[in-house]
């Protein structure tokens, strides 16, 4: 049996997406919120994540009842009957769908063709944000969960099976009911992770005019790397429905940010400033 170490390194080779969507992640995260909360959100998440597996393959809960299937334990690192990748996955999820629900519940503008949100602590840290962040990562468990019950078919491999089946391509509604819980809890924990640290001295990245789109760009790119593999393993049913389900909100959202582009507010700005004063803004607007 190979070191844990070994296995590690061949868990990166294995699974390179899943680490260069982490190391988004981290640049992403670092600038908005700060490094110190990047990685211990990277540290907790995987723990509450690792639990919700456990627990679910073992008693059913919060997901059903599942069962990991071990081919590829002799050649990546697992955690006690769990894939470490697979937990590891919900960190950059969790925040993805976080920085969602951040930009939808706060003023945006357009500052002479760069693009910010002008958050607040209140809206950061609101139950808004919570349950919003929360339906945005059951909505991507929904593109995610179907194809990678296929992983056969692909360089996933076979990782996981429901026993029972399921309604929606073989997953059980039970999986998406557990996703919005486990979601709820990760930004949760994320948001009071945000509050321990906000008076501490911490790298971020207010100078980088990129930072607000870091969160959604993962998000996208997710949804379209998820879309891909389904068409490229031939399942086009499922492909398909799965273009439809993202495709018209997205465009409902696409309006809805268009909109609250056209409404700009100095007052937005100045809240926004008030509690990100450190947050570099051109002073006119385009």
């Amino acid at each position: 049996m190979e070191s844990v170490p070994a296995l590690f390194l061949n868990t990166i080779l294995l699974r390179p997406y899943v680490f260069i969507f982490l190391l988004i992640y981290l640049a992403g995260c670092s600038a908005h919120l700060g490094l110190k909360r990047a990685l211990f959100f990277c540290i907790a998440g995987y723990a509450i994540t690792w639990l919700s597996e456990y627990s679910s393959i073992h008693n059913g809960f919060p997901y059903g009842y599942y069962r990991y299937i071990g081919a590829t334990k002799a050649k990546e690192l697992w955690v006690f009957g769990v894939p470490f990748m697979d937990s590891l996955s919900y960190v950059f999820l969790a925040y993805a769908s976080f920085s969602m629900a951040v930009m939808v519940l706060s003023p945006v503008r357009n500052v002479k063709g760069l693009f910010y949100v002008l958050e607040t602590k209140k809206i950061r840290n609101s139950l808004s944000a919570t349950a919003l962040g929360a339906l945005f990562m059951t909505y991507l468990d929904i593109i995610i969960d179907p194809v990678a019950l296929r992983g056969d078919k692909w360089f996933l491999g076979r990782i996981h099976e429901y026993p029972g089946g399921g309604a929606y391509f073989g997953v059980p509604i039970s999986n998406f009911i557990g996703w919005f819980l486990v979601g709820f809890v990760l930004v949760f924990n994320l948001q009071r992770i945000d509050r321990y640290f906000s008076d501490a001295k911490d790298f971020t990245g207010h100078a980088f005019q990129w930072r607000y789109l870091v969160g959604p760009s993962l998000y996208f790119s997710v949804l379209a790397f998820n879309l891909s593999i389904t068409f490229f393993i031939g399942e086009y049913t499922l492909g398909w429905v799965g273009i439809f389900i993202v495709f018209f909100p997205t465009v409902l959202l696409y309006y809805f940010i268009r909109d609250k582009l056209s409404r700009q507010d100095n007052e937005d700005v100045s809240a926004h400033l008030k509690d990100f004063p450190a947050a570099a803004m051109p002073a006119k607007t385009k």
